[in-house]
């Protein structure tokens, strides 16, 4: 089970630090400790607890072999996000979420083999017999697809869940999942809505250090669900094999018990048939031979 950072590693990380006072979302209130020249400072014993519920809810979903869309386009966020997403092998965004990447997948994914084909022409030599011009715009169009649809080249389908790094900054990613039911899992600072998000990390979502201390959290909960997945399905190839062992060692034994009884079955058979049939005797007959003797 994936343990959550301790309170002195959140302190460090600069965890603790809200917004301005004037810019909080009073929804934030109970997740607020105190507040200090004009900065809320959030209580790190609800992000510890909230954050251990979200490393188990992440693990518990890539057990069960979901992948977890990783999104943070801010840029204190992009270079951790995509370090911790390629970590644990998950798809991400950090350059700028495209509208529609949930809601609209299906066109998404055109635009992915279009980037996806545009390699394949550089790569086989299709690039080399274009004009200049036109190698150009390809490679121009290439770069702009990279950028925005790269990090998820290799999500065939809607992810399990997504985490966001602020969901006032990622709200369109945010949307996009609540309207297909897709659990959100977030860094909520004390400027956000806590009831948007289906869970939430009450945290400074601004520090490199928190989100990079936060990320690395998910990643390690994402790597020790798959492994516990793999682990799973090994024991169960290994049983079964086990099990089709144990059928054929018996199998020759059963056969064996099957060719005993036939052959019993057909001796007895024979048995009968070699032994000498006494034909009945007529009671009158055997009188009438009586009264001649």
């Amino acid at each position: 089970m994936p343990k959550a950072a301790s309170i002195e590693e959140l302190l460090k990380s600069g965890a603790h630090f809200g917004h301005l006072t004037r810019r909080w979302n009073p929804k934030m209130k109970d997740f607020i400790f105190m507040q200090r020249n004009n900065i809320h400072i959030i209580d790190l014993k609800k992000t510890q607890q909230y954050l251990q519920d979200a490393l188990d809810e992440i693990q518990k979903l890539s057990r069960a072999g979901k992948t977890i869309l990783f999104v943070g386009t801010k840029k204190q966020s992009t270079e951790i996000i995509k370090t911790e997403a390629i970590r644990s092998g998950m798809p991400f965004v950090t350059h700028r979420w495209l509208g529609g990447m949930l809601t609209n997948f299906s066109t998404v994914r055109k635009s992915i083999s279009r980037m996806q084909e545009i390699e394949r022409m550089k790569t086989d030599g299709t690039m080399d017999e274009l004009t200049k011009k036109e190698g150009l715009m390809l490679e121009r169009e290439q770069e702009k697809l990279e950028n925005t649809l790269g990090g998820i080249a290799n999500m065939g389908r809607l992810p399990g869940a997504i985490f966001v790094v602020d969901i006032l900054k990622e709200h369109l990613a945010v949307n996009e999942a609540i309207k297909l039911h897709i659990p959100v899992i977030a860094m909520v600072d004390t400027n956000s809505d806590p009831d948007v998000p289906d869970f939430i990390i009450p945290c400074n979502d601004d520090s490199a250090r928190t989100i990079q201390l936060v990320s690395s959290q998910v990643a390690d909960a994402i790597i020790e669900g798959a492994a516990e997945r793999e682990a799973h399905q090994e024991e169960e190839v290994m049983e079964s094999a086990a099990s089709e062992a144990k059928e054929d060692n018996e199998t020759p034994e059963v056969k064996t018990k099957l060719r005993s009884r036939k052959k019993k079955k057909s001796g007895d058979s024979k048995k009968k048939a070699d032994e000498p049939t006494v034909e009945p005797v007529d009671a009158k007959e055997s009188a009438d031979t009586d009264e001649e003797e």
